[in-house]
């Protein structure tokens, strides 16, 4: 089921469906809900799904009053509040992370597992946050379509590349006529946040990392040095796979979370 709410004035759409544990998967950058489609069907009826579309995603409304990744956690919580959950499985996929980490740090007692997907405490180093501004410089002067069809593919395995052109190109045509201004926005909060380690070091409740071996984005050195943080860690490496798990290794990246998740 869609639903639809108000927060700071802009509508913030989410699907609902199924039942028992309230889990809520977050998209990550240049994406939506949609990404998670084949997660959610993997296990239609067995949780309690909740999946927005962020502020500016999908069918979410841009929200110029969002500067910061914890206004987008803010968000997040709106709904949360919105279904009436106590306690929710929060899993983030790259951006989508970093909003569950501060997410995490606002609302600890709202939290009842807690998953990075491709994604990273760690604050952006210096020549990171360079490049998001020579991105965010890029899609004012581009525009959007020309940045995803640039940008979007990188984020894949060679190998998955080589052998399923079809389905990077799919995502590129999906994504194509993103919100210029929404990417902007999500690429200066993402530049601006700050090292969340201490969140993950503090944590009781199980963390399930995914990692990708070959991901450009979240390095394997980088995601392994946080592992061992919480105090109950679930990790697991994804071999020949990128940053797109959901679609470069379908298969684990559905059963993974569904082993978490019981």
């Amino acid at each position: 089921m869609q639903k639809t709410i108000l927060f700071r004035q802009q509508n913030l759409v989410y699907k609902v469906s199924g039942t028992g544990l309230p889990v809520m998967l977050l998209h990550g950058f240049t994406e939506d809900q949609n990404i998670w489609d084949t997660l959610v069907n993997a296990f239609p009826e067995k949780y309690q799904w909740l999946v927005p579309d962020l502020p500016g995603s999908g069918k979410s409304d841009f929200n110029p009053s969002l500067e910061e990744i914890a206004d987008f956690a803010a968000a997040v919580n709106a709904i949360r509040q919105e279904e009436q959950i106590q306690q929710m499985v929060v899993i983030g996929h790259s951006m989508g992370g970093y909003i569950a980490l501060a997410l995490a740090e606002k609302y600890p007692e709202h939290l009842k597992g807690f998953g990075l997907f491709h994604s990273t405490a760690y604050e952006d180093r210096p020549e990171k946050k360079e490049s998001r501004l020579k991105s965010m410089e890029f899609i004012r002067k581009h525009g959007s379509s020309a940045y995803v069809r640039q940008s979007l593919p990188g984020l894949f395995s060679s190998h998955f590349k080589n052998n399923h052109p079809g389905i990077i190109q799919r995502q590129v045509e999906r994504y194509a006529n993103f919100n210029p201004d929404s990417l902007v926005q999500y690429l200066n909060a993402m530049r601006n946040r700050k090292d969340k380690t201490l969140i993950l070091k503090n944590m009781k409740i199980p963390v399930m990392f995914l990692i990708g071996e070959e991901d450009p984005a979240v390095p394997l050195r980088d995601a392994l040095e946080q592992c061992h943080l919480p105090e109950i860690s679930y990790i697991h490496i994804l071999t020949h796979t990128a940053h797109m798990g959901m679609l470069e290794n379908t298969n684990l990246c559905n059963s993974l979370p569904g082993r978490f998740l019981d």
